[in-house]
């Protein structure tokens, strides 16, 4: 079963305060006086498709507006792919899409229940609505949208995507080529840079670890004069000196030996004084030997200053460190082998230039064929449904042409050209000067591809201006086809349009308590008869009996 709107739901949306429409298969014309509010289902929609909004469309005195839309049929099952990327819960049978603008300005949507995000649900939406108003036939002018419907119409969107990603990765090397390929001047002047920062960090033999090491036997070399004269000094004084510490202690040592001959309970103090004099007897041998190994060489201080100078050079130019300058040393090496292998580098990349672009004009031209296959099929096809909608003898031709270089859409333009009357030329689209002309070609354009086309419900917005009498009965004929394979919704001003639905629904405008409210209700036997008389221009006799008579007509 494919996939049907079964239900719209709108509460607060400009004059709609409450409102539930349950929705069948088939043609479903929507009716009313001008200014009964029909748009707004249409807003509605667009809402659902993703479209922006702004709180002004929230009904005054409501603080939240909400509009839900329920999809049913197992063909909504189609989009649970696109679902579960978005993380959103999978569908059975129904799909709800839920929007919902407050106030205060936050706006939030929701698919199966998950929020999600606006380009979620105009993705889906895509997948699921076709919305045509009086404003979309400007868009049937444009070359690109002329191409999209030919490449439509031969199911050639794949053939399509296969040339594009060919053609972005032929863009890419082109990119790459030229950034590689540049002035000679510039790139030797960038190699002697590079061969100076190379060599120069190269030659430095630099060792990450060193740099802690270097410098600290670098302030001990150059501050040894005054470390020897602390050291010697320390040690005369405690060893070499004729009054020195430990000569002075010899004496005490005497002393407390005469006391402990006296009172033995003393041996104490003598004991620790000998271990002193041993401690401090190590100590002045230490600092001597300390001071002989700091009587540095001047030439080996010179070259640890040198070595520190360097280190500070070095980093001041490349780098807050010894490591970070080893880096960017490596760096500038892997840049230099880069541009030394620029011929082989180039010569890859013009094999690849090449490789990429016959795979891109084998797609391209795989592409043409597809075009230049169904064009005249297209052309046939409008051209029988233009003669369906009143137009007997006009031409149609959708004229493919090779442009001169390729293009993100492939190799052609597509020019679609119309002549509404014999004995005239056929010119192209925007010569139209006649929005009822134009109305019903567009018309029998989408009818021409709803074979071909897999969305579930064409929503048409009074696209039928401008027509009326035996055109209206065409128009209202290709809706009613159009009707057997999709859901289509008809917001029309034409009784004969009307009459061809399969249900039909009134939107009406009533003031109650001082408010404007807009309603909507289906019609049927009596009152849907009542309806299309209104239309036909009022209740008399004679446009019922009318009225009776076009329903009648209705398959």
């Amino acid at each position: 079963m494919s996939a049907v709107l079964t239900l719209l739901r709108i509460r607060n949306l400009a004059l709609v305060e409450e409102l539930e429409w349950q929705l069948e298969p088939g043609f479903v014309a929507v009716t009313g006086e001008t200014g009964a509010g029909k748009s707004i289902i249409i807003g509605a929609l667009q809402l659902l498709l993703g479209e922006r909004a702004d709180k002004s469309l929230i009904r005054t005195g409501a603080d939240l507006c909400t509009v839900e839309a329920v999809f049913t049929g197992t063909d909504v099952r189609k989009l649970n792919p696109q679902l579960a990327e978005a993380g959103i819960e999978l569908c059975e049978n129904d799909l709800i899409l839920k929007r919902t603008l407050s106030s205060s300005g936050t706006n939030r949507q929701f698919i199966n229940g998950s929020p999600t995000t606006l380009s979620v649900l105009k993705n889906l939406g895509d997948e699921l609505v076709d919305l045509h108003g009086p404003h979309d036939h400007q868009s049937l002018l444009s070359p690109e949208t002329q191409l999209r419907l030919l490449d439509s119409f031969a199911r050639a969107e794949q053939q399509l995507e296969e040339y594009r990603t060919h053609y972005r990765h032929l863009q890419t090397l082109f990119a790459e080529h030229a950034a590689l390929d540049t002035a000679e001047t510039a790139r030797e002047q960038e190699m002697d840079l590079l061969r100076h920062q190379t060599i120069e960090i190269k030659s430095a033999n630099l060792v990450a670890s060193e740099e802690e090491e270097i410098e600290k036997r670098y302030k001990l070399a150059s501050n040894s004069k005054r470390l020897i004269e602390l050291a010697s000094g320390i040690a005369n004084r405690l060893s070499e000196a004729d009054d020195s510490v430990l000569a002075q202690l010899a004496e005490t040592q005497r002393l407390l030996r005469e006391l402990e001959k006296i009172d033995s309970s003393t041996a104490q103090f003598s004991s620790a004084h000998a271990a002193a004099v041993v401690e401090l007897s190590e100590i002045a041998r230490t600092l001597s030997a300390y001071a002989e190994k700091l009587d540095l060489d001047p030439e080996q201080l010179a070259a640890l200053e040198q070595r520190v100078s360097l280190f500070e050079t070095l980093k001041r130019k490349y780098g807050g460190s010894i490591a970070d300058v080893i880096v960017f040393g490596e760096r500038a090496a892997e840049r230099m082998r880069k541009i030394e292998g620029r011929d082989a580098e180039l010569e890859r990349l013009t094999k690849d230039i090449e490789n990429v672009r016959a795979q891109m004009n084998r797609a391209g031209e795989a592409l043409r064929k597809s075009r230049l296959k169904v064009a005249p099929k297209l052309s046939e096809n409008i051209r029988r449904n233009l003669r369906d909608l009143g137009f007997r003898q006009s031409e149609f031709e959708a004229n493919l042409s090779a442009l001169d270089e390729p293009r993100p859409n492939g190799f052609d333009s597509v020019e679609l050209l119309f002549s509404p009357n014999p004995g005239e030329p056929l010119k192209p689209l925007r010569a139209i000067a006649s929005s009822g002309e134009i109305s019903r070609l567009m018309l029998a354009i989408k009818s021409a591809l709803a074979e071909h086309d897999a969305i579930p419900l064409l929503v048409f917005d009074e696209i039928d201006t401008n027509v009326g009498g035996e055109i209206a009965h065409a128009v209202g004929a290709k809706m009613q086809t159009l009707g057997r394979d999709h859901q289509v919704i008809c917001i029309t001003h034409l009784p004969q349009v009307a009459a061809t639905a399969s249900s039909h629904f009134v939107v009406t405008k009533d003031v109650s308590r001082g408010r404007t409210f807009s309603n909507l209700h289906a019609v049927t036997g009596k009152s849907r008869q009542e309806e299309i008389a209104r239309m036909l221009g009022g209740k008399s006799d004679s446009a019922l009996k009318l009225a009776a008579s076009l329903l009648k007509e209705r398959p």
